[in-house]
């Protein structure tokens, strides 16, 4: 134990110390924050700020006036008899953004509207002009069937369910969006941080192999003891990571309430401009997760479980070859097998008790991210969250043992590409 400790103290100072350390460990979570956050603010500060122009060729002629009614500031309709010429080649002349037919049929329950343009407009165009037209044709077809101005407006409002989960305490606001977008992202953390530990642990062992500087290493301490110094030396230093982004998030939740309700115009949900955040924030339906301390306690378990198991792995593969180019074919199975639990985290998030979630949740390679999912979507029993916990560190200790059996022969070797009959000789031998 004293050598394993030594040899995890040195790799957890020297990579603590580097540059690279404190600058991700800092920039980090306002990366991750501006790639999530960054393209919504800028859809939102962006519409509403280019105007397009559509002329209108209305053969029913009743509509255009509704479109105008209908339309938001960013649209201006115009005739089409105010056009000159061919109107389709005004549109490609870019005189106008957009060219909208509307057939006679329409108004009596046939036909289709039709929207040229000379480029595609984006995403949002597309549903903001069918929301348009639809609500103008709709309008119009009531109207023709003598339906009152009363029943219209009960007739296009909308009535939402509210949905509430029943608790100890009473009932409180169903978080399934919420929580699932926390669970994936508890979950793809959890793959990021092994992928990229493992192939830390991996890179470090070439290049000490590569060096020479481990035969002198093993001259001093067992292979053994120098295979878990290094993974637990770099889980350590993951884990301060792992603590100071926690952290970071935690604070940054603590102003996310304020944060939103600063976006929300209280106009837009008829209420005073002295309203309340926890007013505008319940109107605009946001809601800000309050995670379980127990779910915390389970990522970072399954986090460190994760870890040392495929850094295991990945110090095997990096003691059985010499250049990085030769890695990649045996560290293959391994990515594979990390990247199989991120195709199923939107299936079992969707369905978190079912029989393939549970199933999946329990496999050791596949559980550091499938439980932490489940834990987040549901409330996962005792009894399964421990089995799963047990059974990865049942095996990951069987993985430390096959993995040092491979290291203690492979690290001394040179020349040669082994190939996976090489390894199986090497794990016997050893």
């Amino acid at each position: 134990m004293r050598n394993i400790w030594i040899i995890l103290k040195s790799e957890f100072i020297r990579r603590v110390r580097s540059v690279w350390f404190i600058v991700i460990t800092l920039l980090a979570p306002v990366l991750i924050i501006g790639i999530a956050v960054l393209p919504g603010l800028l859809t939102v500060m962006l519409s509403g700020t280019e105007t397009k122009t559509v002329v209108v060729d209305d053969a029913t002629e009743v509509l255009l006036p509704r479109l105008q009614a209908e339309a938001e500031e960013q649209f201006v309709f115009t005739d089409r008899s105010t056009v000159e010429g061919d109107p389709r080649a005004a549109v490609r002349a870019g005189q106008f953004d957009g060219l909208l037919e509307l057939p006679a049929e329409l108004r009596g329950g046939d036909g289709q509207p039709t929207y040229y343009a000379a480029e595609s407009g984006g995403l949002a165009f597309g549903s903001q002009i069918n929301r348009i037209v639809r609500d103008a044709v709709q309008t119009q077809r009531l109207e023709d069937q003598n339906v009152g101005a009363d029943v219209q407006r009960i007739f296009r409002e909308r009535v939402s369910v509210e949905l509430l989960t029943l608790t100890d305490e009473g009932a409180e606001a169903d978080g399934t969006l919420v929580y699932t977008l926390v669970g994936y992202i508890m979950g793809f953390f959890i793959y990021v941080a092994v992928l990229i530990y493992g192939s830390m642990v991996m890179m470090g062992v070439i290049e000490e192999k590569t060096s020479r500087v481990v035969e002198v290493m093993v001259s001093s301490v067992r292979p053994f003891d120098l295979l878990m110094g290094k993974v637990l030396g770099i889980g350590a230093m993951g884990l301060v990571q792992l603590a100071t982004w926690g952290v970071l998030i935690l604070g940054g939740a603590a102003v996310a309430g304020s944060v939103a309700a600063f976006f929300i115009d209280p106009s837009d949900f008829d209420l005073g401009a002295d309203a309340s955040q926890e007013a505008l924030l319940e109107a605009a339906s946001i809601t800000i997760p309050s995670i379980a301390p127990s779910l915390i306690v389970w990522f970072v378990l399954f986090f460190l479980g994760g870890y040392l198991l495929y850094a295991s792995l990945y110090a095997a593969v990096g003691a059985a070859v010499e250049q990085q180019q030769d890695a990649q074919s045996f560290s293959l199975p391994l990515m594979m097998l990390i990247i199989i639990p991120i195709v199923f985290i939107i299936p079992i998030a969707d369905s978190p008790n079912s029989t393939l979630a549970v199933s999946l949740s329990l496999v050791p390679f596949f559980s550091p991210i499938l439980m932490v999912v489940r834990a987040a979507v549901t409330d996962v029993a005792f009894w399964q969250l421990a089995l799963s916990y047990v059974l990865l560190m049942v095996t990951f200790v069987g993985a430390v043992w096959v993995s040092a059996r491979i290291y203690r022969v492979g690290i001394l070797m040179y020349g040669k590409k082994p190939s996976f009959r090489d390894l199986i000789r090497w794990f016997q031998q050893a």
